[in-house]
């Protein structure tokens, strides 16, 4: 008993000390797990995925489970410092390091890239590294809920992204200049769904696609990555990789239902799904969640440039179901819109006021210019 006390005591003096104070693979604070087979500390999501590796990594609580001295000594010379200097030793700096509140394909395939095919550390070719990357992934179709097989090819000495219908002739030929991919798992329906977005006629496409396998679809993700960077190099060559890196891939910063009146403010209010991203500034509103391309959008600017956003009217007299209003107000126009319920009302107006207290780039100026040209 008195050895028994003695290394869960060590074991949480340990975890408190820099480094492995966050899992070693996701970055949760306050682990209380880990791998007694690789020496690293990890929260209780990730040791879920651990434990579908049992060749190379098994898995014990550091509050719960016994720990004799042996493993609680390798767990002193090891620890998530000493782990990360060999298995991510050899990271490329376009890969996508999953957070805490990531999909769980993207944790599962990071933790088995470093510990299981062992990618980094340099002993192994990386697939999604190469000048053309081409397979098959199930498409979404534009006008259906349909997904059928689509070949899709990625080339980064074009900076393209191709899709084919027919063997030799390409459906869509998408530069990377304006292109995005994000996981939505949730909203596609499938563990593995991704969103590759894009501009079309200065309208926002999409497409959603998926592969069974998760490793293919998250070496498609990084590979777009990878070919998203070569671009940004190429077209920013006086910025260094830290500022580029964030614009590679952008999650949104907030998207839901919401319901929308017209700029008169007297037609019946309509249900849309809004998406709110930061680093564009833009507010998109589609029909559906899986829309192919964009009703509208709105430009968010500063309020030194009369932006700005309040809580709106709590009922409408124009058919809206939905009591939790918000007012948008921009130079030209005053939108109105409403939420079902107090919480998402609150989100909105938070992510509303984020991106409102951004200053402005360059590039921002000549997207609002660009929108109100459009409109």
């Amino acid at each position: 008993m008195a050895s028994l006390e003695r290394n869960k005591k060590i074991l949480l003096d340990l975890v408190k000390q820099p480094g492995n104070n966050f899992c070693a693979d996701c970055g949760a604070p306050d682990p209380d797990w880990a791998s007694y087979t690789l020496g690293i500390f990890v929260c209780v999501n990730c040791s879920g995925i651990h434990r579908n590796l049992p060749a190379v990594s098994k898995v014990k609580s550091i509050r719960l489970d016994f720990w004799d001295d042996s493993l609680v000594e390798f767990m002193r010379e090891r620890g998530n410092c000493a782990a990360k200097a060999i298995f991510e030793k050899c990271v490329p700096v376009f890969f996508y390091r999953p957070q805490q509140k990531d999909c769980i394909v993207l944790k599962d395939q990071w933790i088995r890239a470093k510990y299981e095919r062992r990618e980094f550390t340099g002993e192994n070719k990386q697939i999604y590294t190469a000048d053309v990357f081409q397979s098959t992934l199930w498409k979404k179709g534009k006008d259906n809920k349909q997904f059928l097989k689509r070949t899709f090819l990625l080339s980064q000495k074009d900076f393209t992204l191709s899709y084919f219908v027919k063997e030799d002739v390409p459906k869509a030929v998408i530069s990377m200049n304006d292109l995005n991919a994000v996981f939505q798992p949730e909203k596609i329906g499938h563990a593995h769904g991704l969103q590759i977005s894009y501009l079309q006629d200065k309208r926002t496409r999409n497409l959603f696609v998926y592969h069974e396998s998760g490793q293919i679809i998250v070496s498609w993700f990084n590979a777009i990555r990878a070919t998203r960077l070569a671009y940004l190099q190429k077209k920013h060559s006086s910025l260094r990789d830290n500022d580029l890196i964030p614009q590679i891939t952008r999650s949104n910063l907030k998207d839901g239902y919401m319901e929308k009146t017209g700029p008169a403010q007297w037609e019946p209010f309509k249900k849309r799904w809004f998406t709110l991203c930061s680093f564009n500034r833009k507010l998109l509103y589609f029909k559906t969640p899986l829309d192919a391309t964009e009703l509208g959008a709105v430009f968010i600017g500063t309020e030194n440039h009369s932006y700005y956003v309040t809580e709106g009217p709590t009922r409408s007299a124009r058919g809206g179901r939905w009591h939790c209003g918000i007012i948008l107000q921009t130079p030209g126009r005053q939108f109105v819109f409403m939420c079902e319920q107090e919480q998402e009302q609150k989100e909105w107006l938070e992510a509303f006021r984020q991106v409102i207290a951004q200053p402005m780039t360059p590039e921002d100026y000549a997207n609002e210019a660009n929108w109100r040209r459009g409109r």
